[in-house]
């Protein structure tokens, strides 16, 4: 394997490294993360300091007692304590017992479209649920029973809206009050809370596709509660609703928008803190395929707003059905509670690009399609042709195969341009070997550098020509590792063995879970090792072996790539490993085709040597030729250097 092989391959090696990085949280997220976990310490001792001081000013009651023990009863049948710290006497009056028979519960009113049924609860005045009908989880899925249950974001109990504000001094809460129904149709529904002599107005209604319209009125409130302090407190636990559940944390956060445009989010591994530095447009608890996007007509105002993902307990109750805690509050920028308005649009639906494109409001942008030239690869390229190919009515597994095809051919010239190099490169391989075994030691070292650049410009071959076009094809690598994960069109569509190409393909569950592998043999995680490993196996006889002491072997290291592969892509998705697999087995293909019938070795290799001699003779008979400035670097160097083991032998 040649120089610019050994570079390539050692890039590609590299990228696997980054991935796994960019999997993990950074520096500047783990410094977050702290300044966070020290914010809540800090919040929390100030709750317990809070909660410690009101204990202290709460009364202390006795009972009094008759002679007998009895406790005294007043004439309504009241309760008599003595109260220590104003010492005198306080009558408490029980409450009615509620019948247990009676459920304490808000009713349930249901809205449901062509897209959506959503339920709501006249407890709190709440979205209780939301299921989308055209989409099923994968427990459903796997059933196979050809028909479609709809698809749960979050079921009655995991999920609240609510307003907190300050009234006569004291916190109110609206998610634990009774909202009355003024009016209900099939698309609309109208919720009223009476409070201090004024009202709360909630007013639900479906816009059609994933659109709920959500109004908040305030009425009558005025000299009672401060407008720019009325909060909306959003909570959310979402359910699980893909194949592997570990796969589906990593990508699900918490992201918004400020006012000026710019995407911000929260960790999407470790739980986080964030408090809003700016005016927000709108707040997303998205997770890997489904979203809920809060968008508010005028903003939100910066204070007071803040955002915060929790990861459940190993052990909780919902360590295996939901995904995560998510819960922002939000100042709404009430202008007036006298007779003031907050209006929103709340979309529930799943993460496809076209239809979040088609909002005009960088709604895409919490798709993680990578950044910069990454991203604009796979929205200008990759997802427009794979698209079309689905749109054709073509199975997704084809689509990718089709892909990737028009891919390589792109690619062909690139990979022209590589193959000759390491052809070049593999014919100058015993020369190179003879020129590494000419200057065994590390003194000599310039000296082999100047020999093997004389050998490269003499056969016209140079060592940077196949790295170079490597280069290129290294943007839609990483591209394509960010696509098909984040692609919504793979999701629930099987190919071959594989029942659903944006999970991991099982060809064998053995049960017990094996460190950073996993509890199942991905085939086409076993097809791309293997068809990098023939790759790497092709290329290896024209590899340069490291003559320097101490310096790994490129030969293992390269072999061990495919290793890393295997435990690295198990539980990715099976579209990826898909597309890596076809992707390296048609690059060996097309090495075998320009081999066999554009590009002859024998003839390369004469002409090669035939320019060697032409330039041994040119050099013979040519004038002293002036030497370049780097060339004069190079030689200024290695006499250095000879002068410094000369040195050092003295010494």
């Amino acid at each position: 394997m040649d120089r610019n092989t050994v570079i390539g391959l050692t890039l590609i090696g590299a990228l696997l490294v980054v991935f796994t990085y960019m999997s993990q949280p950074s520096e500047k997220e783990v410094k977050a993360k702290q300044k966070e976990q020290r914010e809540l310490a800090e919040q929390a001792k100030k709750d317990a300091d809070s909660t410690e001081k009101a204990n202290k000013n709460k009364p202390v009651l006795v009972a009094k007692k008759d002679k007998d023990g009895n406790q005294l009863k007043d004439e309504k049948g009241g309760l008599v304590y003595f109260n220590e710290k104003t010492k005198k006497d306080t009558i408490i009056t029980p409450k009615a017992k509620v019948p247990s028979n009676v459920l304490v519960k808000g009713e349930i009113v249901r809205l449901e479209s062509e897209k959506l049924i959503i339920d709501l609860s006249t407890k709190g005045g709440i979205v209780s649920a939301v299921r989308l009908k055209q989409y099923e989880s994968y427990v459903d899925f796997a059933k196979k029973d050809g028909k479609i249950t709809p698809l749960y974001l979050f079921k009655d109990g995991d999920h609240t809206n609510q307003l907190i504000f300050n009234i006569a001094g004291k916190k109110y809460v609206t998610g634990n009050k009774e909202f009355e129904i003024v009016s209900k149709s099939k698309h609309k529904v109208v919720f009223k809370h009476d409070v201090a002599d004024g009202s709360i107005i909630y007013t639900y209604n479906l816009k059609g596709g994933y659109d709920l319209g959500y109004t908040i009125e305030m009425k009558d409130l005025n000299g009672k509660v401060l407008p720019n302090s009325v909060m909306l407190d959003w909570q959310m636990e979402m359910l699980r609703s893909e194949r592997l559940l570990s796969e589906q944390r990593k990508v699900s956060t918490i992201c918004y928008e400020s006012a000026e445009g710019k995407l911000d989010w929260n960790s999407e591994v470790a739980e986080s803190y964030k408090v809003a530095e700016t005016d927000m447009k709108w707040v997303a608890y998205k997770q890997s395929y489904f979203s809920s996007i809060l968008d508010a007509d005028n903003g939100f105002k910066v204070k007071g707003t803040k955002f915060t993902s929790t990861n459940y307990k190993p052990g909780s109750k919902q360590f295996f059905t939901h995904i995560r805690k998510y819960r922002s509050r939000l100042n709404l920028g009430m202008q007036s509670v006298k007779d003031g308005k907050a209006s929103f649009s709340w979309y529930f639906g799943p993460n496809d690009y076209h239809t979040l494109a088609a909002y005009d409001k960088d709604y895409d942008d919490i798709l993680n399609l990578g950044w910069g030239i990454f991203r604009w690869i796979n929205l200008y390229a990759v997802q427009p042709v794979f698209t079309f190919f689905l749109n054709l009515g073509v199975n997704a597994g084809l689509a990718i195969l089709l892909l990737t095809i028009i891919l390589k051919l792109v690619l062909m010239p690139v990979q022209w341009k590589m193959f000759v190099s390491s052809a070049k490169m593999k014919i100058l391989k015993p020369q190179i070997d003879e020129i590494n075994a000419k200057y065994p030691n590390k003194e000599d070292a310039m000296k082999k550098q100047m020999d093997m650049m004389a050998l490269y410009r003499a056969s016209g071959a140079s060592p940077l020509a196949g790295c170079v076009p490597m280069l290129f094809q290294m943007p839609i690598l990483l591209a394509v590792f960010r696509f098909f994960p984040a692609t919504f069109d793979l999701r629930q569509r099987g190919f071959l063995w594989a029942e659903d190409l944006s999970s991991f393909d099982s060809i064998w569950d053995f049960g017990t879970y094996i460190p950073l592998y996993g509890n199942h043999v991905s085939l086409f995680t076993l097809l791309m090792a293997v068809t990098t490993l023939a790759y790497t196996h092709l290329n290896s006889s024209n590899m340069t072996q490291q003559q320097q002491p101490g310096m790994p072997n490129m030969k293992i290291i390269m072999y061990m790539f495919p290793i890393m592969m295997i435990f690295f892509f198990n539980n990715y998705s099976s579209g990826l490993s898909y597309y890596y697999f076809i992707s390296t087995l048609m690059t060996i293909i097309l090495m075998f085709v320009i081999k066999r019938f554009f590009v002859d070795e024998e003839k390369l290799k004469a002409k090669m040597a035939e320019a060697q001699t032409n330039s041994a003779k040119k050099g013979a008979t040519a004038a002293p030729k002036k030497k370049s400035s780097f060339m004069q670097r190079l030689e200024d160097a290695q006499k250095a250097q000879q002068e410094q083991a000369k040195n050092r032998k003295k010494k």
